[in-house]
């Protein structure tokens, strides 16, 4: 029994402690997102920028190919929101989506700059 108190008294003085390191990591993998989205933007504007000077025929190619990347930027975006509302360690089970996600995104912008517009 009182291995038991012991116990529950290590857990209640710890949690506080628990709870902090798990914000911590949230916290950091939220800005982490938000810089890996921050750095594809600035790939997709450049993209942009080589299919506003393509030919006419193929600017219309060009601009639905970066729609869906932007499609698919505010799926991951709508994840990490998703994400950093969550409480405890929620956000934990949320991270995975987000990764395929941020993964598919990620491919994406890189499939079309390989197609060197």
């Amino acid at each position: 029994m009182i291995r038991y108190i012991t116990q529950t008294i290590d857990y209640i003085v710890l949690l506080p402690f628990i709870e902090k390191q798990i914000m911590d990591s949230k916290r950091e993998y939220v800005v982490k997102m938000a810089a890996r989205l921050k750095e594809l933007d600035g790939e997709i504007s450049k993209l942009e920028k080589i299919a506003d000077k393509a030919v006419e025929e193929l600017k219309a190619e060009y601009h639905q190919q970066i729609e869906d990347l932007f499609l698919k930027k505010a799926k991951v975006q709508d994840q990490v929101d998703k994400l950093q509302k969550a409480s405890g360690n929620a956000w934990e089970d949320m991270k995975s989506g987000a990764e395929l996600s941020w993964e598919v995104f990620q491919d994406s912008v890189e499939n079309v700059k390989r197609r060197k517009l």
